[in-house]
């Protein structure tokens, strides 16, 4: 289904401000995904061991929960919207410039905290802005979320290049060698080669690596993106200098009757949508739960659990795989294994880019079957195959497809179970968050006590847990009461996520 004549018009008026909302949402992008590729670098960088860096993982994902409550406080008037996404946007081209100068660990997880709460203000913000300007059009929002990938597809792109072959270089005068880390490691640890992660990195002093320079591209990479959030803040009359009688902000009221059509059946499915986007504290109050079946409890507990393990799963995936793909057995070349979070980042973009039309004739019920299912049996997959480095990379972009749009149709999904009258969206999207979050801490401990192998028998585990927990939601759905009467809400379709 193409756009028609309204959204369209709409999108023509709103150009500056869509473009500008989907740009920030590059930096979105950027910023979540170089991670996993230099890792080892800024191990190297920082001195740490597997254990400690992880912890850099969750500073940024923990702060992203953060500002994305944050960023609630900021959506109500524009000029606060913009000033806001103004501050993350450049507070990311800030953060990439800096990284290189964090040689101790705390320091590098207090600037990813920065970024984590940009990011989070980020995501609310250009959300909620959009929703405002195409309110139950998520065509516009699908191409939001297409920048994400775009962005977490390009930043290991932009790294590959300066990954540095495993050596650390130091820069201590009476250390004026390079350190080849994996001699030392099997020197240290010639019994047990596969569990290499956990050992100190047998180094003194500062440490440079060539990553610095990926670093400072992506900062300049991401320049534009402040000036194009600064050009929209002038077009509106914004800035206090150039305010020269300020107009107030386009409200929703007055877009409703500039595209027309159905006001009251926009505003009822708009209210719908916002009662799912209300915080977690406005859902958990007392009168949302009198006379609720248990089913109506358990199936936003279950529909959380699925998207805690898939969001759990995209974001252990692609900060470890390339560490994971650099050890033995495979012992993939660094530079190359470099591509392997592009390949799955790419993927993810590909797969929400094909979701659009495909849940236009598909019920989200199945596409999470399919998806769910799929990633089972990737995992499986890899662990048996898990000496072919040729399979690696066919299972990264497989999981990348699977994982895609699970978010979107879990939420349309469990919306629909509901009539829309829950706090689907809320209790989702904080369960997804968690889990990423949770997650890639936990699976970093674990490599770090028990080996690289324990990547993929993680991420099977999690992957069979969303598909048990699914058959729960299933089971769930049957026992939710049918709604009384026969008139039923206008399916929403949420955004990408």
């Amino acid at each position: 289904m193409g756009w028609d004549e309204r959204v369209a018009a709409l999108f023509r008026r709103n150009l500056q401000p869509t473009l500008t909302y989907w740009s920030v949402f590059f930096s979105f992008g950027l910023c979540i995904a170089f991670l996993g590729p230099t890792l080892l670098d800024l191990r190297c960088q920082t001195q740490s061991s597997l254990s400690r860096i992880t912890w850099v993982f969750f500073s940024q994902q923990f702060c992203l929960l953060l500002g994305s409550c944050l960023g609630g406080v900021f959506k109500r008037r524009l000029a606060q919207s913009l000033v806001a996404l103004f501050a993350s946007s450049l507070a990311i081209s800030v953060v990439f410039a800096i990284i290189p100068l964090c040689h101790n660990v705390v320091v590098l997880a207090v600037v990813m905290a920065v970024a984590g709460l940009a990011m989070g203000c980020i995501d609310t913000i250009s959300n909620m802005q959009l929703v405002k300007i195409y309110q139950k059009d998520s065509e516009a929002l699908a191409a939001l979320h297409f920048f994400v990938g775009f962005g977490a597809l390009l930043s290991p792109l932009i790294a590959d290049p300066f990954l540095s072959d495993s050596n650390c270089i130091q820069s201590n005068s009476t250390l004026n060698t390079t350190s080849n880390l994996p001699h030392i490691r099997k020197t240290l640890v010639p019994h047990h080669p596969g569990n290499l992660s956990h050992y100190e990195l047998p180094m003194e002093g500062l440490v440079v690596t060539r990553v610095s320079y990926a670093f400072w591209i992506m900062a300049l990479i991401n320049l534009p993106v402040p000036i194009a959030v600064f050009f929209l803040l002038y077009k509106e009359r914004l800035v206090p200098c150039f305010n020269n009688g300020s107009r107030p902000l386009l409200s929703t009221d007055e877009l409703a009757m500039e595209t027309q059509p159905a006001e009251k059946d926009d505003h009822s499915i708009t209210s719908q949508r916002d009662r799912g986007h209300n915080d977690l504290f406005s859902c958990c109050q007392s009168k949302n739960f009198r006379g609720a079946p248990y089913s109506y409890f358990a199936v936003h507990v279950a529909g959380a659990l699925v998207l805690f393990m898939s969001d759990g799963i995209i974001g252990e995936y692609s900060g470890f795989i390339y560490s994971y793909a650099v050890e033995e057995p495979l012992s993939v070349v660094h530079k190359v294994a470099g591509y392997l979070p592009s390949l799955f980042w790419g993927f993810i973009t590909l797969g929400r880019l094909i979701s659009i039309p495909v849940s236009y004739r598909m019920k989200p019920a199945t596409m999470v079957s399919i998806n769910v299912v799929g990633v089972l049996i990737t995992f499986l997959l890899l662990l048996t195959f898990s000496y072919s480095v040729v399979f690696l990379f066919v299972g990264t972009a497989c999981l990348g497809l699977f994982l895609s749009s699970t978010f979107p149709s879990m939420l349309a999904y469990t919306e629909d179970i509901l009539q829309y009258k829950g706090c689907a969206t809320t209790v989702l999207v904080t369960g997804a968050g968690i889990g990423e979050m949770v997650l890639q801490l936990l699976v970093g401990s674990i490599i770090h006590d028990q080996g690289s192998y324990s990547f993929l028998v993680c991420g099977t585990i999690f992957g069979g847990l969303a598909f048990t927990f699914y058959t729960f939601l299933l089971f769930f759905h049957r026992m939710y009461p049918k709604p009384s009467s026969g008139k039923k809400m206008p399916a929403v379709r949420p955004p990408l996520e």
